[in-house]
């Protein structure tokens, strides 16, 4: 197995990861919010790129969610929120997404052998739906309109080191390699990413707090989202 990761949206091409299993990881906040809406009972989350195309694929029985500059796009009926979808009656409804970097990173692996969508809180069972796949592993981080994400590094770190645990002998790319000299002085202590990251700052400096508290867990949860582009859609699968 060969581990690699791409440290920003933008830095996607369909070479990097065409015929790799994709893990896309944007824990401030898409991939946080993704994974608790789909445990909060909706059926599936569609990613799109932008509001207009969200309006456009809105129907009956749709939540309408995302964000732009870190909050609620106007007129839609949810933000970018785990902390708001772990509390909004969604089950059975879908919910058609976009978001400033996360749904861009999504969009940007369609042509992946297969993509799994990972955060902090799922981060070991991430890594071991990737590992079972047997083929090469690509994280893919969204980043920041370019920049990288600390909190991304960290757990693209975290992912590549639980992975090299599950296949011992997984080479890594220098880009993999990175990502876990980031993450190692913060796997014991997440809390300090709220000091370290910028996006976190800003996020808390904003008023959602406890969405960065919500985002900054460890292995809370089993459950890892599939994003399917035959269907256009990001659903659970049977474990």
């Amino acid at each position: 197995m060969r581990i690699d990761v791409v440290p920003t949206a933008d830095a996607v091409t369909p070479d990097r990861v065409r015929s790799v299993t994709a893990l896309v990881v944007d824990v401030l906040r898409a991939s946080t919010t993704i994974i608790t809406a789909l445990a909060n009972g909706a059926t599936a989350v569609v990613p799109v790129a932008d509001p207009d195309e969200a309006r456009r694929r809105a129907g009956p029985r749709m939540v309408v969610a995302g964000e732009r500059g870190g909050e609620k796009v106007p007129g839609f009926d949810a933000g970018n929120s785990p902390v708001d979808f772990a509390q909004r009656p969604i089950e059975g409804r879908t919910i058609v997404f976009t978001t400033s970097n996360g749904t861009r990173a999504l969009l940007g692996v369609r042509n992946a052998s297969a993509i799994g969508i990972a955060a902090l809180m799922n981060v070991s069972a991430a890594a071991q739906w990737a590992a079972a796949r047997g083929a090469d592993v690509t994280v893919v981080c969204a980043g920041d309109h370019g920049r990288r994400s600390l909190e991304d590094s960290v757990c693209a770190g975290l992912l590549v080191e639980r992975l090299r645990g599950i296949v011992p002998d997984a080479q890594c790319t220098p880009d993999a390699d990175e990502a876990v000299q980031t993450a190692r002085p913060y796997e014991r202590s997440l809390e300090r990413l709220a000091e370290d990251s910028r996006w976190a700052r800003r996020l808390i400096d904003a008023g959602h707090g406890a969405d960065v508290r919500a985002c900054f867990v460890l292995d809370t949860t089993l459950l890892v989202p599939v994003y399917r582009p035959d269907v256009d859609k990001i659903v659970l699968t049977p474990r």
